[in-house]
């Protein structure tokens, strides 16, 4: 490998998985919800905000929609 590289001639492009990147968001969440996702985190090692990702992306998946009553 070389201890130089000239970057001057590199031609940039756009990445190609930037359609895929997450963005950072706040939520606010009851205690409940939180306490179940954490308890799912410690269960299956999987972290907490990945797991509310997983849920969300199957609900759009399979475009679920919610009946909301107050």
């Amino acid at each position: 490998m070389k201890t130089e590289y000239d970057l001057s001639t590199m031609k940039s492009r756009k990445n190609p998985y930037a359609s895929k990147l997450k963005k950072a968001v706040n939520l606010r969440l009851s205690d409940e919800v939180m306490t179940y996702f954490k308890e799912m985190e410690t269960e299956l090692g999987v972290p907490y905000q990945s797991l509310i990702n997983l849920y969300l992306s199957d609900c759009v998946s399979q475009k679920k929609k919610m009946t909301v009553s107050w």
